[in-house]
């Protein structure tokens, strides 16, 4: 094989990672120093992707380095069909994973060696229920998307209406939900004399340990109560916000990994920033995540609320507009002039106003360090990765401050324009003719939605699964309206800088506007 160039100097044919080739990586590469022959497994993950081989698996890659958290190593899992795929990648490099961190100023790689098995994938899920039943086992954490709890949007409870979760409360011997597994290892557990484990969602959720635990006892009590009430006595399902921006993987990032001299059918990549702060309630103990930069704190809902409004909502503020007039990278976005100060314009004036301070940040802070990290253009974060499942992105990140500013009296102009955009992303043409492939779980039905909202914008409306009571807020259905019949009329660009010249909000309240 040829060579190939890294960091502009020649080097070997790349090595393919396994432990047994470790020691024949590039001394570039940082690798284990622990031996993972030692490690026994302490946490089950269920949705093992690439955030949570960036972000938890690394957390723990790092203590075993300083040789703490040995009885802590991850079984990956999933409960889809998909996942075999991933899992066939991973066994066959013994559950190694290349990070390859892009910094502004340079790449640098290291290999994670946390993880030691993955769990088999079977239709029932025994292998999944059967792993979470070892007395080993002490945590339970998942990373199954923000749409992925099966929340009924109306009630803000389980849908217990969902064909899978029929399913589960019918058969909880035979469960297909990553939540059914865990409500069946939960019984198993208890009938063995065993204590719970706890149960922590990494995922992008204001109260995500909240919501999970409200699915895990509704979808108990729904099969048997008493093993609901048992759960809830004894189990915790501990708060947590996470960050740190994971771009997908493609040929692209393996092609990187190779030039940095590793041969990985499935690296990640990532931005050179990690946060993670969790509220410490974990009844079966718990690795000591911040010796290597973790924070417990109990004020996770202020960090949280902050990354997901202005993070996260910045993501969609982005995409959507980014889709429409054909930006594929975040950091492209940021670099197009319109597109900056429409994104700048929405948070200063619509967002940061209705965030609160964290301890040693303010929101305008916090909007400076975003501001760099999305600008990042080691990042080839697509604008299609963020856009996905914008029918749950939109309602967990944007609705809550449209709410929230409604309430107070102020501005929703760019959070109206914002949603106006959604929709005409959701039309599935872009402003160039080409197609915008199905990015939502409930695709079709959202471009039925902006297909009639395109001659009647109130059509969009009719979607109460996620608007709720908004759908009937005449003020925010005008500016909607407004701004979805001039992108129409005028395109992306030209409504957006009509609403950047616009006067900010509160210069308008000082004028008696």
């Amino acid at each position: 094989m040829a060579e190939l160039i890294s960091r502009g100097q020649p080097v070997k044919s790349p090595v393919r990672l396994s432990d047994a080739t470790l020691k024949d990586l590039p001394a570039n590469i940082r690798r284990p120093d622990y031996d993972r022959r030692s490690l026994t497994p302490g946490i089950v993950h269920i949705g093992l992707g690439n955030f949570h081989r960036a972000h938890q698996g690394w957390y723990l890659h790092r203590l075993m380095q300083s040789g703490r958290a040995m009885d802590w190593a991850v079984l990956g899992a999933g409960v889809r069909p998909a996942d075999v795929a991933m899992r066939g990648k991973l066994q066959a490099q013994d559950y190694l994973t290349t990070l390859i961190e892009l910094a502004p100023t340079g790449i640098s790689a290291e290999v994670s060696g946390s993880m030691i098995d993955y769990v088999p994938i079977e239709p029932a899920n025994r292998p999944l229920v059967e792993a979470m039943t070892r007395p080993s086992v002490r945590i339970v954490s998942l990373t199954v998307t923000e749409g992925g709890y099966f929340s009924d949007q109306t009630s803000g409870g389980l849908d217990i209406g969902h064909p899978d979760i029929v399913h589960d409360a019918a058969h909880p011997d035979r469960p297909r939900t990553a939540f059914g597994a865990i409500v069946a290892a939960l019984r198993a557990r208890r009938d063995a004399g065993y204590g719970p484990f706890s149960a922590q969602s990494c995922d992008n959720l204001v109260g995500n340990g909240d919501v999970l635990r409200r699915t895990v006892l509704s979808l108990a009590r729904l099969s048997d109560p008493t093993l609901a009430d048992w759960i809830e006595a004894n189990a915790s399902f501990p708060n947590s916000m996470v960050d740190c921006i994971v771009p997908a993987t493609g040929e692209a990032e393996r092609s990187l990994a190779r030039a940095e001299g590793v041969e990985d059918a499935a690296p990640v990549t990532h931005e050179n920033f990690r946060q993670w702060v969790i509220e410490d309630d974990f009844c079966a103990g718990r690795p000591d995540w911040d010796r290597v930069g973790a924070t417990f704190s109990n004020r996770v809902h202020d960090f949280e609320v902050m990354k997901i409004r202005v993070l996260n909502a910045g993501h969609q503020i982005l995409a959507n507009v980014g889709e429409i007039v054909g930006c594929r990278t975040i950091a492209a976005c940021m670099e197009d002039s319109s597109i900056s100060a429409f994104f700048h314009k929405v948070q200063t004036d619509e967002i940061i106003p209705h965030v609160g301070a964290v301890p040693g940040m303010s929101p305008s802070e916090y909007l400076e360090v975003i501001r760099h990290r999305f600008s990042n253009p080691s990042i080839g974060d697509t604008t299609r990765r963020v856009a996905f499942d914008g029918s749950a992105r939109h309602v967990g990140f944007l609705l809550p401050t449209i709410k929230d500013a409604i309430a107070a009296g102020a501005s929703i102009e760019g959070l109206a324009l914002v949603e106006a955009l959604w929709a005409r992303m959701c039309f599935g043409y872009r402003e160039d003719g080409s197609l915008i492939e199905p990015n939502d779980p409930v695709w079709n039905d959202l471009v039925r939605s902006a297909e009639a909202a395109k001659e009647h914008p109130g059509a969009w409306f009719d979607q109460r699964q996620f608007y709720g009571d908004l759908s009937k807020n005449d003020r925010f259905r005008n500016a909607f309206s407004h701004w979805l019949a001039r992108l129409w009329k005028d395109g992306a660009r030209a409504t957006l800088g009509e609403y950047t010249r616009s006067a900010p909000a509160s210069r308008r309240r000082s004028q008696g506007e």
